[in-house]
């Protein structure tokens, strides 16, 4: 049997960096409550573990009680060991949590073309405002996951000619062997790289950089900085009314923008990275009739 650190080894290269990180986070949770009631990780009573189901729902959402528990039920399989979390009263347990705790997760406030003139509007003039018109439209067109909007390269920008453009995105959630997918983007967005370029002096590397001293950096902009930069120019453009901005912003505002354009879901789903149609559903269900849909 493999050894837990042997195991998240073995993974490197088989899976994405960040479920390797959330497979390591949800095991240290869970081995931690184990070492305090003096339980077995892997030799663990179906019982037991319905406990630890049951305290992590005295203070933990349903969304992330069940990821947990899909995380641990991926490491025990792996791992060859016993897998409580295929037993029946763990199976019930977490159906009475879902019963008892169970609500719709909250979806993302959508980056409508609309909202995204205002937010490009309040950006400054320096090259720190340029960086976050740059991230704006980056997002919005290319409807990507926050940490693959911060991989882009400068290398990554592709011309094919009649003036069409395209980002190579080398890598993501659901493109697990790094097959990699063509983006096509606008003229504007291109120029805009190719003027950040410019300002920043650099053809290669990340195109979204972090800042010291209002000097770019060669260090790729962090995904939770997106949040921080979106919030920070919703309070600037007073968009107060809109609901709180988020990375995921720009995949349901454009997809919503799109479908305003009569584009079929299928096509949006390509655009967007969604593999299932219900994944797309759950971001556009919640504005399918609101007012997120008109824009001029």
């Amino acid at each position: 049997m493999l050894t837990i650190e042997n195991l998240f080894s073995s993974l490197e290269g088989a899976y994405a960096p960040n479920t390797i990180r959330s497979y390591r986070s949800d095991y240290m949770h869970y081995s931690d409550w184990c070492q305090k009631y003096h339980c077995d990780p892997f030799n663990i009573h179906e019982e037991q573990f319905a406990d630890y189901i049951l305290q992590m729902g005295e203070s933990l959402t349903v969304a992330t009680i069940q990821r947990r528990v899909a995380s641990l039920s991926s490491i025990f399989s792996l791992t060859k060991n016993a897998n409580p979390t295929k037993e029946p009263v763990v199976i019930l347990t977490l159906k009475k949590l879902r019963r008892k705790f169970g609500k719709p997760q909250k979806q993302a406030t959508p980056l409508t073309y609309d909202i995204l003139t205002k937010l490009k509007d309040v950006c400054s003039d320096d090259i720190v405002g340029l960086r976050n018109r740059l991230l704006l439209q980056l997002g919005y067109e290319t409807m990507r996951r926050r940490s693959e909007i911060c991989q882009f390269k400068f290398e990554d920008l592709q011309h094919h000619g009649n003036h069409k453009y395209a980002l190579l995105l080398r890598h993501s959630k659901t493109d697990q062997y790094n097959q990699g997918k063509i983006i096509p983007i606008s003229g504007e967005l291109s120029e805009m790289i190719s003027n950040w370029s410019l300002a920043t002096d650099q053809d290669s590397g990340y195109i979204l950089r972090s800042f010291k001293r209002n000097h770019s950096t060669k260090s790729s902009l962090t995904p939770a900085s997106v949040n921080h930069i979106l919030k920070s120019l919703q309070k600037q453009a007073g968009l107060k009314q809109i609901g709180e901005l988020s990375g995921h912003s720009f995949r349901v505002g454009a997809a919503l923008d799109l479908l305003n354009k009569n584009i079929p879901l299928e096509k949006i789903m390509l655009r967007g990275g969604w593999k299932s149609e219900a994944s797309a559903m759950r971001y556009l269900q919640s504005w399918n009739d609101s007012n997120w849909l008109v824009i001029n």
